[in-house]
């Protein structure tokens, strides 16, 4: 007998390859989203602390045919935007973490919630468990089987006619995925991850990278539960996939109609795609964002000549101070070859001796 259920525990558990390759994807999902958001944050604040650095020094007044001054100020109302835009995207997360807040709360208040005490089914699985009773609640009408939600003491919601529709088994696997979603925190962790995207939603990508996560804490719930329970529960995912529909954030709900035929195929042992929500065009969006946001801030960096010490106001003006031609104008110094000739004339003629003084 003890046999028996250690060679079906080992022919539920996922593979060790397939459990290396999952790992594998969701480090470089954390990754991603940890070098974009240095990526986007740094040039914005990095000249207020740096303020200006030897390799850029006022001296350099030219890269190729390109007016360094001239650049300056083409890219410094760029610079200046991204400040509003930062500022405008943490308001807006703001706003749309108290508006799912508040629409969780009024959905929760909304429920006809009956005692866990009423289900002796329900109470025995939980004790098996080990999870407090007084935090799982049987709902009438649920639209999900099963879901959490809560920041710091997350509760667990399940469906009234849950206990009567599986059987005890999958009824303990779906329970133990769930308090998987409680032990993990996963709520409060996806609600902050997705304030961090509404805040920087100028870089798509980052949303679409908190989407991957939102897949792998589903992986990594069933993942947590024991391996007895795994044929259980892809046996439960496949009854409950139909006549129900997706629970909004930020709750965690069991039922997720994109990853149904991934989490099946890797409870029974198979090696399932790995599917991100990443595309080429968020990829790209990123990239052009980020480009416009690290020029602008490279420029900013750069000081103006009639900022720096020791140098000739009379030459800066001359040279970019662009009274009677604008920025656009004189952002190519008449070619490479020709760009120093043309920006010194003003200081040789100024340093030139007078003859017969």
């Amino acid at each position: 007998m003890t046999g028996e259920h250690t060679e079906s525990e080992r022919s539920s558990a996922p593979p060790v390859p397939i459990a290396h390759r999952e790992q594998q994807h969701r480090r470089t999902v954390l990754l991603s989203l940890a070098v974009l958001l240095v990526l986007s944050i740094s040039p914005v604040f990095g000249h207020h602390v740096v303020r200006a650095v030897d390799w850029l020094p006022a001296s350099l007044e030219h890269l190729g045919p390109l007016c360094m001054v001239a650049l300056h100020h083409l890219l410094a109302p760029v610079h200046e935007g991204f400040h509003y835009v930062l500022f405008g995207g943490l308001a807006y997360a703001v706003y749309d973490r108290g508006r799912a807040a508040w629409r969780m709360q009024r959905h929760l208040a909304a429920l006809d919630v009956t005692a866990v005490h009423s289900d002796a089914v329900l109470v025995r699985v939980i004790g098996r468990l080990g999870f407090p009773l007084s935090r799982v609640h049987i709902v009438g009408g649920l639209p999900n089987p099963a879901f959490t939600v809560g920041w710091l003491t997350p509760h667990i919601f399940v469906a009234h006619e849950l206990s009567q529709t599986l059987p005890e088994v999958e009824l303990e696997a779906v329970l133990a995925h769930e308090v998987a979603h409680v032990r993990r925190r996963d709520p409060l962790r996806l609600f902050l991850l997705r304030g961090l995207a509404n805040t920087l939603f100028w870089l798509p990508a980052i949303r679409r990278l908190v989407e991957d996560l939102a897949d792998e804490a589903e992986i990594a719930a069933d993942d947590a539960v024991a391996p007895s329970l795994r044929l259980a529960l892809a046996s439960a995912i496949l009854r409950v996939a139909r006549g129900h529909v997706n629970i909004e954030e930020p709750a965690i709900g069991f039922h997720r109609d994109h990853m149904i035929e991934r989490r099946i195929r890797r409870l029974a042992g198979e090696a399932p795609l790995v599917v991100s929500h990443v595309s080429r065009r968020s990829i790209t969006a990123a990239a052009i964002a980020l480009l416009a946001v690290w020029a602008s801030g490279v420029m900013v960096l750069h000081p103006l000549p009639d900022m720096s010490t020791g140098a000739d106001v009379r030459v800066a003006g001359a040279h970019c101070g662009h009274v009677t031609q604008s920025a656009w104008s004189h952002l190519f110094c008449e070619g490479a070859l020709r760009a120093e000739i043309h920006c010194s004339m003003s200081s040789a003629a100024d340093e030139r001796p007078i003859s017969g003084v």
